[in-house]
């Protein structure tokens, strides 16, 4: 059974006694008796999280064992897995810290430790961490990817985590999956948002300019061209502190941009830097931060590149990171932070702010489990409410888990197998093509596989399914653009994402290489190897472009469960890695060398 908040505490104390407990935990450096004690620091306290993905209840979420770090990357946060990644941030094994950071012993973690996040856990340690430090004096920041991920998220349009966050306190947020409904929509919930909306990277574009179906909209400003305020400016205590919002700078290519047709995206670090600049001179605040969608490495290299900034708050990447990574760059050093996903986490930066400058800090990752936190009663009584008219579609169980149902890690995970061995059979396909999101929670072996578990993994706004034909070139393209995407050393060319899962294709793959030449011996369930000019019948889900002619991948999924009562894989198609070995940021693969 999962440990209670008794006696996890107890059990802790009894080790804080022996003189058991770490000198950091979660780059604390002092040894509190509780998890969720945070010692005061200085005068500013900034609370973060991101990518919850709408994840209103508690889950469990499995971290990667593969997040390959390339190039410059190599061996350093975030591409570290495992025993690298504790050793690497002073991390004891086999604890609470180890479970909630890593793949590690999970399933039995998972069972003694109980499962993390939720909203109304969440809410409890965001109140405490709040009246102990001062509520003038501390500000919430969520990264985005907040208001989708959940069948009550679809079918409210996002509405449901809108009023989940105003309960919250959320006070400043950016976005990127927030731009997966269409524009209005988009902004409908912007207005609804009670906290600041911020994003200095989206823009309308000039050829609408005159005649923009939102110009009335209280964040856009026709003499910059920003869609949605680019930053805010907040007073805690006698500390003003500038917030600048990163949404997701690929949000048009890596989603539909038909959604939102007359917005611009992209990185813009000399749009940033001017920013920065003009706020330093014009606004004269104590601290300039960062709330950015940018993924982490992106976020390393835009620290590096742009001076002025005393910290990025970073998501999309779902990297949940104990420290935080100091980066140099002209003007100092940067900050750089990344608090994981599904409302996992919520970071703890306690900063000492003085004659305009940040002096020090303290960084705690908090993780939330719902064994050791009381549910907020208003948060969990909305949660329930919202909750209410779907609860017969959510709960109807499709079939039982055999192993541990998972999703991240840069090349395949369980749950993926399962909806391309869903896509394949049921499309009557040779393969299937699935994209390799990093969000979705885990179902543990012996469980029920709910409908509510398949639309944590597929829940968005453009589900439908395919089935084409395609070469094995076409394959292959495919591939290789992805894992550059994934792969590509200058983060600048990355898009965050893991590669494309497959189902019943088998394939060699070296990361290191170049686009073109990272992808071989493609090779069909059947053993027959895939031809360049040959054609084969592909299935798959989720088209940026138009959109695809079939039903929602979700339906897909949970008819191949109805008839099969069970989860079980008869095969995961992993494929065989090329000149990983010793790389910090893969552990427990089969098939690598």
């Amino acid at each position: 059974m999962p440990l209670n908040r008794r006696e996890f505490m107890r059990i802790m104390g009894v080790a804080g006694a022996a003189g058991m407990l770490p000198g950091s935990v979660f780059a604390m450096r002092k040894s509190p008796s509780d998890l969720y004690e945070t010692p005061k620091f200085g005068n500013v306290r900034l609370l973060h999280f991101t990518d919850s993905h709408a994840q209103l209840l508690p889950v469990y979420f499995r971290e990667p064992n593969v997040n390959l770090g390339i190039g410059p990357a190599f061996g350093k946060a975030p591409h570290l897995v495992g025993t690298r990644l504790l050793e690497h941030f002073g991390v004891p094994t086999g604890g609470v810290e180890a479970h909630a950071l890593t793949y590690l012993d999970f399933e039995k973690g998972a069972r003694k430790y109980g499962s993390v996040g939720g909203f109304a856990h969440l809410a409890t340690l965001v109140k405490r961490a709040r009246a102990e430090f001062g509520p003038e004096k501390t500000l919430l920041l969520d990264g985005g990817d907040t208001w989708q991920g959940s069948g009550t998220a679809y079918w409210t349009r996002g509405q449901d985590m809108v009023e989940a966050c105003n309960l919250l306190g959320v006070d400043v947020m950016t976005g990127h999956w927030e731009f997966t409904y269409l524009q209005k929509e988009v902004i409908d919930n912007v207005n609804a948002f009670k906290g600041d909306y911020v994003c200095q990277n989206v823009k309308v574009k000039d050829d609408v300019m005159f005649d923009y179906e939102f110009e009335d909209f209280d964040g856009f400003n026709e003499d910059t061209g920003h869609a949605f305020k680019p930053y805010t400016m907040r007073s805690l205590g006698a500390v003003r502190v500038a917030i600048i919002g990163q949404a997701f700078p690929y949000t048009p290519i890596a989603n539909p941009q038909r959604f939102i047709p007359d917005w611009t995206f992209g990185i813009n670090d000399d749009d940033m830097q001017a920013l920065v600049n003009q706020i330093r001179q014009q606004e004269k605040p104590d601290a300039v931060v960062v709330i950015s969608h940018n993924g982490m490495d992106v976020d390393l290299k835009m620290a590096s590149v742009v001076s002025g900034i005393d910290a990025v708050f970073g998501g999309h990447t779902h990297d949940g990171m104990p420290g935080a990574i100091e980066v140099a760059n002209a003007g100092g050093k940067t900050l750089v932070t990344n608090a994981g996903s599904n409302g996992k986490f919520l970071g703890v930066m306690d900063m000492d702010i003085r004659g305009g400058k940040v002096r020090g800090y303290r960084y705690k990752l908090l993780p939330v489990f719902s064994n050791m936190l009381d549910p907020d009663p208003e948060m969990a009584a909305y949660i329930e409410k919202v909750r209410a008219p779907y609860l017969d579609k959510l709960t109807e169980e499709l079939g039982t888990a055999e192993e541990v149902m998972f999703r991240r890690g840069n090349f395949n995970g369980t749950f993926d197998q399962l909806i391309c061995d869903a896509l394949r059979v049921q499309g009557d396909a040779d393969v299937s093509l699935s994209p390799g999101f990093r969000w979705g929670t885990t179902v543990l072996p012996g469980e029920p596989i709910t409908m509510e578990n398949v639309l944590d993994q597929t829940c968005m706004t453009y589900p439908e399914t395919y089935v084409r034909e395609m070469t094995g070139e076409q394959i292959k393209v495919i591939l290789e653009d992805v894992g550059d995407n994934l792969f590509n050393e200058d983060p600048y060319y990355q898009q965050g994402g893991d590669m494309v899962r497959v189902g019943g294709l088998d394939y060699v793959c070296e990361p290191a290489q170049t686009i073109g030449n990272r992808i071989s011996d493609m090779t069909l369930d059947d053993g027959r190897k895939v031809e360049p000019n040959k054609t084969y019948k592909v299935a798959g889900w989720a088209t940026v472009g138009s959109k695809s002619p079939g039903e929602p991948v979700w339906e897909v999924v949970a008819d191949y469960l109805r008839d099969r009562k069970s989860a079980r894989l008869d095969k995961i198609n992993t494929p065989k890695l090329k000149n990983v070995k010793g790389n910090p940021g893969i552990s427990k693969y089969p098939r690598m060398s």
